[in-house]
């Protein structure tokens, strides 16, 4: 008998890897540019190249989930991420800690299409929608409370000790998912096909309209989170003058306001309709990112972008668990595949999005704010482009 609410609090943990990993060192990435050398530059390069990771990752993790079902997949996944955690703690230097990252993050993708594709295989139990809103809920503690911890830990053992922690975090996780996650694809769902197949399983489905809006959408939109959580250090710390301590009650404010939009997402979609939630979402994360870049440009003060900022992530809350759900819900026969790639579409996004504030970089706050801004233009164009079979659903 599976227990819906231990699944839950489990799927959330393993999804919750990623902010995890990428938000809890943010407060250090000054100590760690000053002594491993780089700059900030080379700081945030460990970034991009988590988020390259986690892209690449997915597209050998999803195949692997339909074929021997998500256990066996996920477990191997978990012991590479501890690993590479503590080779992270080890790094003696920046090139080091970018190459122990990347491997970091092939190691936790993992959980992210896991999760997603659990929560499809569970679509006749629970309202899926509902499920990736509790889901998000419980997640959502991890970007609330990982700067906060962050912080703490760099303040008082150093940055090194926040890698410890996470590898800690993957052993927990391993343990649990091993002792109360069943496996929910049986033997006859699974899907033994070969390498070709599987990349035509993906050329179709990014041959595909319907499935290509909903991805690209919230790959666009999250590029512009991405965006925001690589540079808002800089632009909150050092341009700005927020404490590293009080970094994380900022950035957590808006990983609330992700939360508590995120229960939204199912009551709005079941009285609107998903389609209009989730359009209707894109099309305000595009304002508040380009209220973001004029707050910038007109000089209108911390507060006021800060507030731009906070819109975005809240609308990000109704985003993230829409795309994903309006994605592959039509794909129940490769879940896991079609999880796959909405979350590498994601996160090579993400990827692009650090690249593009490294190399812009300029000592204000408008290359992060125009990167937010471009991001949801992108996703709502993208929606309003290839999504209109599901607009008039």
């Amino acid at each position: 008998m599976i227990r819906l609410r231990a699944v839950i609090a489990i799927l959330a943990l393993l999804a919750a890897f990623a902010p995890l990993s990428i938000d809890m060192y943010l407060p250090a990435l000054p100590a760690i540019a000053a002594e491993l050398g780089g700059g900030m530059e080379g700081a945030q390069l460990t970034l991009a190249v988590f988020f390259l990771g986690m892209a690449a990752g997915q597209l050998l993790h999803g195949p692997l989930a339909d074929r021997y079902g998500r256990r066996r997949p996920l477990f191997a996944a978990l012991g590479v991420y501890v690993l590479a955690s503590v080779l992270c703690a080890l790094a003696w230097g920046m090139g080091w800690l970018i190459a122990f990252r990347l491997m970091q993050a092939l190691g936790g993708c993992a959980g992210m299409v896991i999760s997603r594709a659990v929560v499809r295989d569970l679509a006749d139990r629970m309202d899926p929608v509902r499920m990736m809103a509790r889901l998000f809920l419980i997640m959502g503690v991890a970007p609330m409370l990982a700067p906060l911890l962050g912080g703490w830990i760099a303040a008082w053992l150093g940055w090194r000790a926040i890698f410890g922690f996470l590898a800690l975090v993957g052993v927990t996780a391993l343990l649990l998912a091993w002792r109360f996650l069943p496996e929910t694809l049986p033997h006859d769902r699974r899907r033994r096909v070969s390498a070709p197949q599987i990349a035509r399983d993906f050329g179709g489905l990014l041959a595909t309209a319907p499935f290509m809006a909903a991805a690209l959408g919230s790959g666009c939109a999250i590029a512009g989170m991405f965006a925001y959580i690589a540079g808002s250090p800089f632009v909150f710390i050092e341009l700005h003058g927020v404490a590293p301590e009080n970094f994380g009650w900022l950035f957590g404010a808006g990983a609330a306001g992700v939360i508590g939009c995120g229960q939204l997402a199912g009551p709005l979609a079941q009285r609107f309709g998903r389609a209009r939630v989730y359009g209707l979402a894109l099309l305000g994360l595009s304002c508040a990112g380009l209220a973001a870049a004029l707050s910038v440009a007109l000089g209108l003060g911390f507060w006021a972008l800060y507030a731009a900022l906070l819109a975005y992530l809240c609308l990000m809350g109704l985003a993230l668990p829409l795309g994903g759900i309006i994605a592959i819900t039509p794909f129940p026969h490769m879940a896991g595949t079609a999880s796959a790639l909405i979350g590498t579409l994601q996160f090579a996004l993400g990827a692009v999005a650090g690249l593009a504030l490294a190399l812009l970089h300029d000592g204000t706050a408008l290359p992060m704010a125009a990167v937010m801004a471009g991001g949801g233009l992108c996703g709502l164009i993208a929606w309003r482009a290839l999504g209109a079979s599901l607009r008039r659903a």
